[in-house]
C-alpha cells in the first residue's frame, strides 16, 4: 500500500468515525430521533403517491362527491368546494410542498455557501462587491421580493423555486462567511499554502469540509422556512394554478366560504399538516445544530 492510498485509508476511516459519532448523539436527541421518523415516513408516503392513490381525483370535472361534504366513511376528511376528496388533495400537497422546499433549499444554500467561501477566502473586491449585495437582501423583505419575482415571471413550481430560493440565501451565507473565517485563521490552512496549496485546494480540500457540518444544520431549518414561504405564496395566489398544494388549498378554502360554512375540515388538514412537517424539520435542524455546534454541546441536557 502507498502512502497516498495509506493517507486515504485514514482520512476515509476518521470520517466513518467522525459521522458515527455525530449520529450517535443525534439519537440522544429525543425530539430530533421524532422529527426525522415522521419526516423519513411522510416522505416515502409523498414518493408512493401515484402509486397508491388514483391523482384523477384531483381533476375537478372528474369529482364524484357534494361540495362541503362533511367527513363519512366514503370521504375521511370530507370534500372541498368541487367535491373532491380533502384527504387526497392534502396527500398530493405533500408533494408540491416538499418538492418546492427541497429544491428552493438546495438554490439557497448552493448560492449562500458560495458566496459566504468566496467573502470569506478571497476578500479584497469579492467581498466589497458581494458583501453589500448580501445585506441588500438581508434588509429586503424576503417574502415582498418573492412575491414581485413570482408576479413578473410566469407561474410555477419553478418560479415559487426561484423566488423562495433567491430571496433566502443571505443568512446561510453570513453563517458560511463567519465559519470560514475561523476555519482560515486555523495553522494547518497556513500551512497547507506554505506547501503550495492553491485557492482551490484550500477551500476543497480544508474549509468546505469543515463548513458542510453546519450548512447540513442549518439546510434542514431553511427547508422549513421555504415550505412556509411556499404556502405563503400558493395563499396569495402567485403560486401554481395547475398543482394542489397546501396553500392554494387554505386559498381556495377561505374563498369559498369555508369558514362562514363552518367546514372545518377543509382548513384544518393543510394547515396541521403545514405546522407537522415544518415543527419536524426544526426538531431535526435544532438536534443537528446542538450536535455539530461546539458552541451548544455545553448547553445540552
Amino acid at each position: 500500500m502507498t502512502e497516498v492510498e495509506s493517507a486515504r485509508t485514514i482520512a476515509r476511516r476518521r470520517r466513518k468515525a467522525a459521522a458515527a459519532k455525530v449520529w450517535h448523539e443525534f439519537t440522544t436527541d429525543r425530539g430530533g430521533v421524532i422529527g426525522l421518523v415522521v419526516l423519513a415516513v411522510i416522505v416515502l408516503l409523498a414518493l408512493l403517491a401515484p402509486l397508491i392513490t388514483d391523482p384523477a381525483g384531483l381533476d375537478v370535472t372528474k369529482a364524484e362527491g357534494l361540495p362541503l361534504q362533511a367527513p363519512s366513511g366514503e370521504y375521511l376528511l370530507g370534500t372541498d368546494v368541487d367535491g373532491r376528496s380533502v384527504l387526497l388533495m392534502t396527500y398530493w400537497g405533500t408533494r408540491a410542498s416538499l418538492l418546492v422546499g427541497f429544491a428552493a433549499t438546495i438554490l439557497s444554500v448552493l448560492i449562500g455557501t458560495l458566496v459566504g467561501m468566496a467573502t470569506a477566502h478571497f476578500g479584497g473586491w469579492t467581498s466589497r462587491l458581494l458583501l453589500p449585495v448580501t445585506d441588500f437582501f438581508l434588509a429586503l423583505p424576503s417574502l415582498v421580493l418573492a412575491i414581485a419575482l413570482s408576479s413578473v415571471l410566469p407561474q410555477g413550481l419553478a418560479t415559487i423555486v426561484l423566488a423562495v430560493g433567491i430571496t433566502s440565501w443571505p443568512t446561510t451565507a453570513r453563517l458560511v462567511r463567519a465559519q470560514t473565517l475561523t476555519i482560515e485563521s486555523r495553522p494547518y490552512i497556513e500551512r497547507a499554502r506554505a506547501l503550495g496549496g492553491g485557492h482551490l485546494h484550500v477551500l476543497g480540500k480544508h474549509v468546505l469540509p469543515a463548513v458542510m457540518p453546519l450548512v447540513l444544520a442549518n439546510t434542514t431549518l431553511v427547508v422549513g422556512s421555504s415550505i412556509i414561504a411556499e404556502s405563503t405564496l400558493s395563499f396569495l395566489g402567485v403560486g401554481d394554478p395547475g398543482v394542489v398544494s397546501w396553500g392554494s388549498m387554505l386559498a381556495t378554502a377561505l374563498q369559498s366560504g369555508a369558514i362562514t360554512g363552518n367546514a372545518w375540515w377543509y382548513l384544518l388538514p393543510p394547515g396541521i399538516a403545514i405546522v407537522v412537517v415544518v415543527l419536524c424539520f426544526t426538531l431535526v435542524g435544532r438536534a443537528l445544530e446542538t450536535v455539530l455546534n461546539p458552541r451548544l454541546k455545553g448547553g445540552r441536557s
